[in-house]
Parts: structure tokens; sequence; C-alpha cells
């Protein structure tokens, strides 16, 4: 046969559970750690619906000592009779079928609504799994089936009384797909507590029952347990616990022909707006029709007030969008029998009639507690009022930069040395900090792609400045006329100069801020360019090790001590700059002096170490530098990425916010995990 022939016998039909262990990502999107955590939250998602269907109120997630995760409530139980067609029991079918289940809409299903819309969670889940038991109390029995990678191991078999209803799913995730099998606590109960807000009146419970913790998860108890009678208004409360607030949490609902509406939202004096969409429980991180209707609404309805009682002039523009949703926090949950997510991870809602159904709740219930509340009507439009003014007086900022840019050659500022090379996906950028390092690094780089930036100081922090502050000050408008892709209204990613925005700071307490102040500023102003990965931290070493002509680096004190180890030398105490330790404290051990058999042997003279403890970057010359540091071929970065939006928004206002209170019981609580501070 040809090599190049194509007939019917290279067609590979994929039967069963094969398409999801060929191609899990197309149903878990990844499988990396995310992936993993994915397994959890379709089991989850399950109970949710049971509770949001008014049949469980218990759910308990088990991280078990084997590796494995087990999943309990308390709702009808997964069906065991014999399924019509398939001819097996329902609990199988579900379990081992792709597109099998109760939610497929229409008057006979399971579900009014829910979030599992294909019917490939819980199979998904068993054919990316090592083993799966499912347990199932109803009808006054419990019954079990097992399974290995998706299939059955046995029959399912009734194994005897009980007065318990509800499902039991315990799986082991399988190694040879996923690149960790390890959960992370952390993200289990960010999860998890959003889904307690969720479903008002359900309580969750989290058991860590591993024996064996890592160093952070042994801070956290073995029990945690979620229950917010206060729904979503009670999860905006939380959002916005370490900051400033205008007046209690807004809280409206309403049952429309299109689904059910559920809105709370409430002003903060931040600057910065967090705005959360749910569809059916599902966080629909890039929003969809039922978000764009509520930001429509919000900028009606107070422009709308605002001129009816006098508190916008005739004369005076209406309020942006940007405008009324500065410093908002707002969550926007809505369930309806048949949502359109675009893919299995259901990132956005499709469904067009949401936009209307929550432009309409919002209108009425919004105006009519603005009209029942004018004290706290009144803050919040002054609040929209000043953001006004700061726009306007932010556009002109910014237009400032954009044409002093414009008119000092190709937009780059003096201070920066540019690379050759014009292909942004090929391009660097260093920000580092100061005129020495700068200097350095200016010399030691590779010119055809990597570009340095040097900063004076420390930047202004941003999250407690409006945009027209933070354009004046001189370094931030350097570093935003280099980037090329503008700020605000007139940002475009595509016109970024440099695909890879690498931050190189001192190993000390004031490099550690300074990074910290650009990490914020590049969170609140450029959360795509996080989101994209285009943000790295570099990793310069703490020392540099030297024994005659031999030079090791170490990047931290466990490197510096095997390095020591290797070359037979016993650990001694930490000398400050290029000083040689004494002869005797870095004397390798082969080297000690004995007599055999009554004769003196010859001892050699011990080779001395040298050990640079690196203070800051300017220390480096450019060669070393380049070798540790900026060589593509050697050096090692650390790229920044934001898994949880709503924990790094929590962190960066506790950190970096007006409010000292959160950020002293942050400080107090996190000093004792502290190692090796450098004051």
């Amino acid at each position: 046969m040809a090599k190049n022939q194509y007939t019917a016998q290279q067609i590979q039909v994929l039967e069963g559970l094969e398409p999801v262990r060929k191609r899990p990502g197309m149903y878990i999107g990844s499988t990396d750690v995310r992936g993993l955590h994915h397994l959890i939250y379709e089991i989850v998602d399950n109970s949710i619906d049971e509770a949001m269907a008014g049949f469980g109120s218990q759910i308990t997630v088990t991280l078990n000592d084997d590796g494995s995760a087990s999943i309990e409530d308390n709702g009808r139980g997964i069906p065991v009779d014999m399924h019509p067609v398939a001819k097996r029991p329902a609990l199988e079918v579900v379990l081992t079928t792709l597109h099998a289940g109760g939610k497929f809409g229409g008057e006979g299903s399971g579900y009014k609504v829910s979030g599992g819309l294909h019917g490939v969670g819980g199979s998904v889940v068993n054919a990316l799994s090592v083993t799966m038991r499912a347990e199932v109390f109803r009808d006054g029995f419990s019954y079990v089936q097992e399974y290995k990678r998706g299939k059955p191991t046995m029959d399912m078999r009734k194994q005897g009384k009980t007065t318990k209803t509800g499902t039991l799913i315990t799986f082991t995730p399988d190694d040879e797909i996923f690149d960790t099998t390890d959960f992370d606590i952390d993200l289990i109960l960010t999860r998890l507590r959003q889904q307690a807000y969720l479903t008002r009146g359900v309580t969750i419970s989290i058991i860590d029952a591993r024996k064996k913790r890592t160093e952070a998860e042994s801070q956290h108890p073995r029990l945690y347990r979620f229950h917010f009678e206060g729904g979503i208004s009670a999860y905006v409360h939380h959002l916005n616990e370490s900051k400033e607030v205008i007046g209690d949490p807004i809280w409206f609902e309403k049952d429309t022909p299109e689904g059910f509406v559920e809105v709370a939202l409430q002003y903060t004096q931040s600057f910065q707006e967090h705005v959360a969409s749910f569809a059916n429980n599902i966080h629909t991180v890039e929003g969809g029709h039922h978000l764009t209707g509520f930001k429509a609404a919000l900028t009606r309805t107070i422009n709308a007030y605002a001129r009816s009682f006098g508190l916008l002039k005739e004369k005076d523009e209406n309020l942006t969008a940007d405008d009324v949703r500065e410093g908002l926090t707002a969550v926007i949950s809505v369930r309806l029998r048949e949502p359109q997510f675009e893919g299995q991870t259901k990132g956005k809602l499709g469904n067009a009639e949401m936009k209307t159904a929550v432009e309409s709740v919002v209108n009425e219930k919004l105006s009519q507690y603005l009209e029942e509340h004018p004290s706290e009507a009144k803050d919040i439009i002054a609040k929209c009022l000043l953001a006004a003014r700061a726009r306007m007086a932010a556009r002109a900022a910014r237009d400032s930069v954009i044409r002093k840019g414009a008119l000092d050659g190709m937009t780059l500022p003096g201070k920066l040395a540019d690379c050759s090379n014009k292909d942004p996906s090929q391009c660097e950028i260093y920000i580092v900090e100061g005129d020495s390092a700068g200097g350095s690094a200016k010399q030691g780089r590779n010119r055809e792609f990597q570009a340095i930036l040097p900063l004076r100081g420390k930047i202004l922090n941003v999250e407690q400045a409006r945009l027209d502050k933070m354009l004046a000050n001189n370094e931030i408008k350097a570093l935003i006329i280099a980037m090329g892709m503008g700020i605000g209204e007139t940002k475009e990613i595509a016109k970024l100069r440099y695909h890879r925005i690498v931050i190189m700071t001192d190993a000390d307490v004031d490099g550690a801020h300074i990074r910290t102040l650009l990490l914020t500023l590049f969170f609140r102003y450029f959360q795509e360019l996080v989101e994209g990965g285009y943000i790295y931290i570099a990793q310069p070493p703490l020392y540099k090790i030297q024994k005659d002509r031999d030079v090791r680096y170490a990047y931290n004190d466990a490197e510096k001590e095997a390095v020591l180890k290797e070359w037979g030398v016993q650990a001694v105490e930490m000398q400050e700059s290029d000083e040689e330790l004494p002869a005797e404290a870095a004397q390798p051990e082969e080297a000690e002096q004995e007599e055999k058999k009554g004769k003196k042997e010859e001892v050699k003279k011990p080779r001395r170490v040298n050990i640079q403890r690196y203070k800051g970057l300017g220390e480096m010359n450019p060669g070393q530098l380049w070798d540790t540091t900026m060589n593509p071929e050697s050096r090692m970065m650390l790229r920044v990425t934001m898994d949880d939006a709503e924990k790094a928004d929590a962190v960066f206002t506790t950190l970096m916010g007006a409010e000292v209170a959160p950020r002293r019981k942050f400080i107090t609580t996190h000093a004792k995990a502290v190692k090796n501070l450098d004051i």
C-alpha cells in the first residue's frame, strides 16, 4: 500500500470513554494542576445541582491519605434502576457514558436548572481516574459499583439497608494523565467557599485527612465548613473586607420568564472595580450577556437618578460606564433552564435573552433602592462624579504622555536601551532597579533582543492613586511609553513591543518592595499581560562560591550548602562580600593531618573557598550578570500567573491599600512563616 494512501483503515473510532483519555484537555481544559482540581469541581457541581433543585443541603469533600478524593451529598442519589435503552443500571450509564445525564432540559428532566449540561462530568472524572468507587443511598438501601480508568470492575450490587440518601464518589486521579496528582487545599477552599455563597443555605465541608502535608498546608486546619445565609450579599461583604465601603451591600432578586436574576453590589473608596458573574453557579470568567445587561443598566439607572435629582447638571456630560463602576464590587448570579456556554469550561454565557432580563431587573430594583435610600444614593453619585473629574484629568495626562512620546522619537524614553530586533515575540525588556545595575545589564545584555529600562527609586503605589496622578510619575510614564501598548481607553495589547517583561530587582527588602509595586501596577492596569504570561521575575544568584579556579553560583542557601558538601567543606559561618574564609573553616576533610604507622605524612596546604553574598545586582560585573541572570541558555526566571483573580485582588488590596488594620493583621498572621528576612 502506498504511504500516502488514505482509506477507511486509517479512520479510528474511539468508543466509550477512550476519547477522554486520548484528549483530556478537550473536557477539563488542561492536565496541569487546574485540570486536576477540575475533577473535584465536576463532582461537586453535580451535588450543587441537587441543592439548587431543593433536594440537598450538605456536601462534604474529603482529601484522603491515599491520594484519592471523596465527595458526598445528601441529595436524592443517582438513580440505580435499569435504564430502558442501555439495559444497564442508570448509575453505570451515567458514570461510563459520555452525554448521559438528567440535565438536558425538558419537562421530564431531573433538573429545572443546573450547571452541568453536556452529561460528561461524572464520566470524565471516571475516565481520568485510576480507580473510582460510587456509593448511592436511596430507597432505603445502599448500592455500590467500582471502576478502573472508566471501566466497571464489578456489577452494581446492593449492600444493605440505610436511612441515608445521596451519593458518595471516591476517585484517585491517574498519574499517567496529570502532571501532578497532589491536591492544593487553597484552590479547593477558594472554589467551594464561592459555591457556598452562591447557593444560599447549603453547607459545604472540606476535610483534609492527609497525614503528610506540605509546610504551607500544615498551616491550615483539618476541617472547614462554609454556610452563608446571606448568599451573594455576604459574598460582596467578604470581597470588601479590607476596603473602605460606602453603605451596606445592595441586594435584590427577581424571577423573570427568561430566568432567575440575583444581584448584590457595594461601592468602595478604592479605584478598582471587581465584578463577578455566574450562570447556574458556574463562574463565567469571560462574562456574557448577563454581565453586559448589568453594566448597561447600572450606567443608565445612575445617570437617570443623578439627572432627576439635580446631582448632574444640564451642562454636564453623562457619567460613563467607567465612572459608575470605579470602586464597585458586584456579583451577578442568574439561573436559567437552558444556558448556552462557550465550551465545556463554560467561560462565557451566550444566552442573548439574559441581557434583557438582567437589564430590566437592575433598572427596576436599583432605581427603587436609590429612591428609598437618598443618603446612600448621594454618596454613590458623589463617588461617580469624582471618578468623572479624575477621568477627564487622566485623559489630559494620558494625551500628554502620548504626545510627548510621539515627539520624542519612536515613543521611547531617553534612558531606555532598546534592542535592535523589531519582532515583539522575540524581544524582552528588563526593568532594572537603579542606574548601577542598569549599567551592568546594558553592558552584559544581548543587544539583538534584550532591552534595558533602569528605574530610579520606588515607583508610585498605584493602589492608592488614580490614573491622572499615576501618569505624573516619571518612572511609570517611561515604562508605559517603552511598552508601547498605551493605557486606559487607548490600550491595545497588539502594540506591545516586548513579549517578555522581566522585573529584575535586588534580593533585599527594597528590591522586594519595588517588585511588589511593579506587580501592583501590572495587575491593576495591565491585567491582560499577567493573564497572558508576559510578566517574569528574574532570579539572580545570592552567592558566588569559588575554590581555586572553580566558580559556582547558588540561588539559595540550600544550593550553597550542596556545593560546599560536594567540595567536602564543612558548614561555615557566612562571610560578607568576597572576604576569604579562614583556612581551618574551609579545609577539605580529606586534607586533615594524621600520622600513619608512626611516620608523619606531608600535609597538603588547604585550599581556600571564597563565598560572596551579592547584596545587589550592581555588585555583579556585566559578564556575571549575563551568565547567571540574562542568558536564555542558563538563566532561571519565574513567570507571573494568576490562577485566582479574586484572591489576587484581595492580597493587593490588603498589602497595598489605604486601610492599615487588614495589613497589620496579615503581617502578624504570616510573620512566623517568613524566613531569612533581610532587614
